[in-house]
């Protein structure tokens, strides 16, 4: 642990605080996210004064209250009340700097777990810090609700006041210096970007020229009269050669790059071990499989349209050839609903889970369809295995209650995608994906929620169970290619 002396308006210095491991949901049990513990009301707010600051030192308190007061008691911008319960790494650091160089703009490409949320929190108080502004306002975007609230527990947590905290989502519409909210949300309030002084895109990747209604968003940003505004993405993967990625890269440009392969070299994330698991499909899925196959291959040769982007073209078409892109899209989704459920693969993963479950080991489980998982939770309920489905549809409470759970009432827990972002596990050390995908960020995404460093933690296991001689082979490839970039 290092000492060294505050800074002159009562934060710690960056680099000197208190080392402390923790996760998300280590976050929603701290202490200091009490209310009582964190605002502190005061109708005539004023500096502490001596005889204060003596009597808070023998109780105690004086260095926690300084560190948590409201911003308007001393005044100056709400996010300058950011107090990190640790130290941040020297990769955040060089982040932030990097950032700060490059005049506030940019993205940055950091693998899960490597904390991109904590690196966005304390740029958007050195870039309030440098505006000199009274009020700095913050907006920070989200690719789902859910992660709305798990930001802003862990704002109030640094000692970010509730009051000044805004959640802006479907019928809650909060506006406040610091606001949180969806890329959705945003698309449907362009006002939030123009009254933003800095806007942190988490995910950022999400708002690709393919996603008109959020390329929008730096359609705003990127005009004469918004140049001033602090811009900040956050993704762990985005393909630099894709040009569906051209308008993310020119307004915001990697400014610097920590991949899975560098966190796990410096030993910050747990070394992950891929383990393939190949397995085919029976005679009467092969057959249909086929059929489906032979049906996208003749009306691909007969419009010469082999992707999706010029097919749904075909599909505005009208007549005849409307018709025959609705039936390459069905043949598409059934022959990916048949890869998703094929019985040797939800059969392999349902033995795997059985030998985990021996050792009384959390498995996180992922698939691509709803209609999987079910038909796994159904196998698994025949071998006496209990476990639980989660997945976007559910309200807050129950996937909390589900989670919390998770490790003593029932052990795999199985998913399609809500899982992907936002979720920290450190305690989970297996996973078993269903290869059915082959985006680069969802892969990177599901690798990403079992390296986080745990209890002495060195290696996490991702068993990738796919069936081969099919799309799950070129698929599969994307996995290769993240494992080359987090093999050392």
């Amino acid at each position: 642990m290092m000492k060294t002396k505050a800074n002159d308006d009562g934060h710690p210095n960056l680099k000197t605080q208190k080392i402390i491991f923790t996760s998300a949901f280590d976050l929603l049990r701290n202490p200091l996210a009490n209310d009582d513990a964190i605002i502190i009301k005061n109708e005539n707010p004023q500096p502490p004064s001596d005889l204060c600051q003596e009597k808070e030192k023998k109780e105690g308190i004086g260095e926690f209250r300084r560190h948590h007061l409201l911003p308007s008691q001393y005044g100056g911008p709400a996010i300058k009340s950011l107090h990190f319960p640790f130290a941040l790494k020297p990769d955040q650091i060089k982040a932030v700097e990097a950032w700060m160089a490059n005049g506030q703009r940019g993205s940055l490409i950091y693998s899960s777990g490597t904390g991109k949320t904590e690196i966005a929190f304390e740029c958007a108080r050195q870039a309030a810090d440098r505006s000199g502004k009274q009020h700095f306002r913050v907006l920070l975007i989200l690719p789902r609700i859910v992660l709305i609230e798990q930001n802003y527990r862990r704002l109030v947590n640094y000692g970010i006041s509730k009051e000044k905290i805004g959640r802006y989502f479907g019928e809650q519409k909060e506006i406040r210096e610091i606001t949180l909210s969806t890329y959705h949300s945003v698309a449907n309030a362009f006002s939030l970007v123009r009254d933003a002084d800095m806007i942190i895109f988490d995910e950022v990747h999400l708002a690709s020229n393919t996603a008109r209604a959020f390329s929008r968003i730096f359609d705003i940003v990127s005009k004469k009269e918004n140049g001033n505004k602090a811009l900040l993405g956050l993704t762990a993967t985005i393909d630099e050669d894709d040009p569906r990625n051209f308008t993310i890269l020119t307004v915001l440009p990697p400014v610097r790059k920590y991949l899975i392969k560098d966190a796990v070299l410096d030993g910050r994330l747990a070394r992950p071990v891929i383990v393939p698991i190949r397995v085919t499909l029976t005679e009467r899925e092969q057959k249909t499989y086929d059929a489906c196959s032979d049906k996208i291959k003749r009306i691909s040769s007969r419009f010469h349209r082999h992707d999706p982007q010029s097919m749904m073209k075909l599909l505005k078409a009208g007549g005849f050839p409307s018709w025959q892109a609705r039936a390459w899209f069905l043949n598409v989704r059934k022959r990916k609903t048949l890869l998703a459920s094929a019985d040797n693969k939800l059969s392999r993963a349902a033995e795997l889970i059985a030998e985990k479950q021996r050792n009384k080991q959390k498995v996180m489980v992922f698939s691509e369809t709803l209609e999987s998982v079910r038909k796994l939770k159904q196998m698994l309920k025949e071998n006496e295995i209990d476990s639980m489905i989660i997945d976007s549809s559910m309200p807050s409470f129950k996937r909390q209650r589900i989670l919390s759970q998770w490790g003593t009432k029932f052990y795999p827990l199985l998913s399609v995608h809500t899982l992907e972002i936002g979720y920290d596990v450190p305690e989970v050390d297996v996973e078993i994906i269903l290869a059915s995908t082959s985006n680069m960020n969802q892969v990177v995404q599901r690798i990403g929620r079992v390296i986080r460093k745990f209890r002495g933690k060195e290696h996490a296991f991702v068993y990738v169970v796919y069936v081969a001689d099919t799309k799950d082979d070129y698929m599969f490839s994307t996995f290769k290619r993240a494992i080359n970039s987090a093999a050392c």
